[in-house]
């Protein structure tokens, strides 16, 4: 219990940073209401389903991405606008971490609940399962960002946060993907011994 506790202070220490003097508070709103969702979930859920402590890390740093976009807005962090400048790239790539980890992170979660719900018999379809779920999960967030967008006008353009580039959507949902493939290939057996230790 003790890295949990550890845990949630790094998560509202990082909210509360996120949310002072943001660059744009509803635009902070937004990005860092998924991981408010996210925590209240999982606490309401704990006692009947505790998730490994690796897992809630990986959930802890995908929240902390969200926060550092939501302070800054994912098109102005200044350490990307550094590697923009380095690279000489035409954009600031923050949104490809994000939408990284946007693949990355919920496929270890959905791994997990898989096998310990045992919820896929046939291990044969179970990596690209997982990898699918978590490209339904980046397009279902990219119908989000044109909605929000469109609502709100220019309120919603920092939230989708195309700079610009027309395949913005595309490229998005393609990061979830690789982030998704690369956390299946490299995270499984660190998440098995995790899980062989429950």
């Amino acid at each position: 219990m003790k890295a949990i506790y550890g845990m949630l202070v790094v998560f509202f220490g990082a909210f509360l940073w996120a949310i002072i003097e943001p660059k744009e508070g509803f635009t902070c709103f937004l990005e860092i209401i998924p991981a408010l969702v996210g925590v209240v979930v999982l606490a309401l859920t704990f006692k009947k389903f505790r998730f490994t402590n690796f897992t809630y890390f990986l959930i802890l740093l995908h929240c902390i991405i969200l926060f550092v976009g939501g302070h800054y807005t994912y098109a102005e962090v200044p350490l990307f606008d550094f590697i923009k400048e380095i690279f000489h790239q035409s954009r600031n790539n923050y949104d490809k971490l994000g939408h990284f980890a946007q693949g990355f992170v919920p496929a270890m979660i959905i791994r997990e609940l898989f096998i310990r719900k045992k919820v896929i018999e046939n291990v044969s379809f179970f990596n690209f399962i997982i990898v699918s779920v978590c490209l339904a999960i980046s397009a279902a967030y990219e119908w989000i960002e044109w909605a929000v967008s469109v609502a709100t006008g220019d309120h919603g353009d920092a939230f989708l946060g195309t700079q610009g580039y027309i395949w913005d959507t595309q490229s998005d949902m393609l990061f979830a993907t690789i982030g998704a493939l690369c956390s299946v290939l490299f995270l499984s057996k660190i998440q098995d011994k995790e899980l062989n230790r429950l």
